[in-house]
Order: C-alpha cells, then sequence, then structure tokens
C-alpha cells in the first residue's frame, strides 16, 4: 500500500493534466516541475517530471467511450508510472472521476486477461483511486495491454452506479517505451 499513497502529488498533477493546457500550471500548484511531454502516441501521452528521486515518468489515455453516457464524472484516467527512485517500473493505476463504493473492486479487461484492482478514495472530497491487487499480476497487464487493441475497465461509483470505461491501447507501446527510455527503466 505504501507504493501507492506516493501518487497523490501525481494524480493532483494527472487530474488536472488531461487538458493539456492546464497541466504546467497544475505541476506548479503542486510544488513540482513542470511535466515534459514525451510525445503523444495514437491515444496515450507520455510526460516526465522530477529529477533524481523525484522523477516520475508516465503514460496516460483518457476513454474512447464511457458507460453510462451521461453520469457526472470528472475527468477519467489510465496510467503507467515509471518511479526509478523506488525500482518500481509500470505500475497501473485507474482515475475514475469519481469516488467508489466503500469495498467495491474494479475489474480490468484485455481480451481475455482480466484483472481485480482494490479501491481507494481519497478521503478529502477528491476522487478515487484503484490498483491492481495481485502485484504478480501487474507485468501480465502491462503485456496484455501491449499486445491488444482495447481495454475496459468496470467499477461502481459511491452512488452505485456501474461505470464501463473503455480505452484504446493504440500507442502504448510506444508511451511505455518513452517512459522507460525517460526514466532509465
Amino acid at each position: 500500500m505504501i507504493r501507492h499513497s506516493v501518487r497523490t502529488s501525481l494524480f493532483a498533477v494527472l487530474a488536472a493534466g488531461a487538458l493539456l493546457g492546464t497541466l504546467s500550471s497544475a505541476a506548479s500548484a503542486a510544488g513540482q516541475d513542470k511535466p515534459a511531454n514525451l510525445g503523444a502516441f495514437k491515444s496515450w501521452t507520455a510526460y516526465a517530471t522530477g529529477t533524481g528521486d523525484s522523477r516520475t515518468c508516465y503514460a496516460l489515455a483518457q476513454p474512447a467511450s464511457s458507460l453510462p453516457k451521461h453520469a457526472k464524472r470528472d475527468p477519467i484516467f489510465f496510467l503507467v508510472s515509471d518511479w526509478p527512485a523506488r525500482k518500481a517500473k509500470a505500475e497501473t493505476e485507474v482515475v475514475p472521476g469519481y469516488k467508489y463504493k466503500d469495498g467495491s473492486k474494479v475489474t480490468v479487461e484485455v481480451g481475455p486477461d482480466k484483472f481485480t484492482f482494490f479501491t481507494k478514495d481519497d478521503g478529502k472530497g477528491g476522487d478515487g483511486t484503484a490498483w491492481i491487487e495481485d502485484l504478480a499480476s501487474e507485468g501480465r497487464l502491462v503485456d496484455a495491454m501491449r499486445r491488444g487493441a482495447q481495454m475496459s475497465v468496470t467499477g461502481t461509483s459511491a452512488r452505485g452506479t456501474l461505470t464501463r470505461d473503455t480505452y484504446s491501447l493504440g500507442g502504448i507501446s510506444e508511451a511505455l517505451d518513452a517512459i522507460h527510455k525517460a526514466c532509465g527503466m
């Protein structure tokens, strides 16, 4: 759980960062360096921020489609992050744009492969996040993402709304290669 708690400041940057024009100001407000855009690769964009022990590289995408269509949600993302100081490569995270139902799980599907994520709400009036439950499966998920065409993420909001977000995996391999290179992983 400790490895996931340090992402709080990165999440603050990314929540505003989907709107590329506000990424720089969000990073400054969070006290971080301006994220460097490493490139846009079809549906995925890669960034790097910080130096030395604070260096972080991440690839993110927003869903190509979300159901239900008219559910009120903040920006939605799927992220893959490298944290060189912690020797953590390709950590996956879901940002659903809402608080999760207490104790709920999230399912990520890539082709026939299914992965279970645990949920965590920040407790400060913001949105929730989800991380893979079985860390040993994280590499298998990332490999499936590299081979797949699309990925779906299903979760339940605190209000009981079942959501399903579908992401294009076009460009994920190039985005991952860019963040691994930028973070030396």
